[in-house]
């Protein structure tokens, strides 16, 4: 029988990990939804991410959250340029951009990861700092530092993203190709600007939610493959380029997990996450919030 402390340490935990798993999705999410492609590397850059964090912290002593200034615009450029020399070129000599971006994406993956894998073996990495493994306590519940540092980052970051598409001319431009290409055409819209822009704020934000997984857990060239179910688990419960709904989706992933490993044994949470996509798909194929 699980107790009231038990519960409440289920529901904080749950919290913490579903801000990370939304602002892991909200860039997977807005790239699906205005360029159509389904970038399978998306967290595989959370993780490039999560890795030059952990190697400015041990070769320099750069806490992880100073190490967003480096990380953040290096990322946003990286999206850019990818964009620019891959996704742009493959649009350009096929009519299923969705179908061929999949394969291109699934490519750099396996490149990235063999990389990853060569130059910093397979050991796990766990970044290290001067609050790690310290908590904070709201009655008999822990709150570890690291957990509350990622959910405020996670939070922030989601906030300035909604910010961004709803109070700015270039983020209104960005929802106005989602919803209607041709139509931002006509109007005046450079396409290819605006799409560069979201592929490079999809890769920024990846990099933020890179960074929150590495304080709170142990990185490897292949975690992104778990954190990439997650997030599409996430982007379909919220509905496709929906900031509110992949924040939505995020805590609701992140409280189904923590609180079924509370009742039921840890191999079966994914078969009742499944289950529970499979009746959304079914009941809602658009998710909770895209109209």
């Amino acid at each position: 029988m699980i107790t009231g402390y038990e519960f409440g340490q289920a529901v904080v935990s749950g919290l913490f990990i579903g801000a990370t798993y939304a602002v892991l999705s909200v860039g997977f999410s807005l790239t699906w939804g205005v360029t159509k492609v389904i970038n399978l590397s998306h967290c595989v850059f959370a993780l490039v991410g999560a890795y030059i964090a952990y190697w400015l912290l041990v070769l320099y002593g750069i806490d992880p959250l100073l190490s967003l200034l480096i990380v953040i615009p290096l990322l946003f450029l990286l999206g850019i340029a990818m964009h620019q020399f891959l996704i742009r070129e493959i649009a350009k000599k096929t009519k299923d951009i969705t179908s061929t971006s999949m394969i291109l994406t699934f490519g750099i993956i396996v490149i990235v990861e063999n990389l990853l894998t060569y130059f910093y073996k397979a050991d796990p990495r766990l970044v290290t700092t001067s609050y790690t493994g310290r908590s904070l306590f709201l009655g008999s519940v822990a709150l570890p530092i690291t957990s509350l540092i990622s959910f405020a980052l996670a939070a922030v970051t989601i906030a300035a993203v909604y910010f961004f598409l709803h109070g700015t001319y270039t983020g209104k431009a960005v929802q106005a190709v989602w919803q209607e290409r041709e139509g931002a055409m006509l109007s005046g819209i450079d396409i290819n600007r605006v799409t560069a822009i979201t592929y490079g704020l999809a890769l920024a934000t990846a990099s933020i939610g890179g960074i929150c997984m590495a304080l709170m857990y142990s990185i490897s060239p292949t975690a992104d493959f778990t954190w990439l179910i997650f997030v599409f688990l996430v982007t379909i419960v919220g509905g496709l380029g929906s900031v509110i709904g992949v924040a939505v989706g995020g805590l609701a992933v992140g409280l189904v997990i923590s609180l079924c490993s509370a009742f039921i044994p840890l191999s079966l949470v994914h078969l009742i996450l499944f289950i529970m996509l499979i009746i959304m798909l079914l009941v809602r194929p658009r998710g909770l919030f895209r109209r």
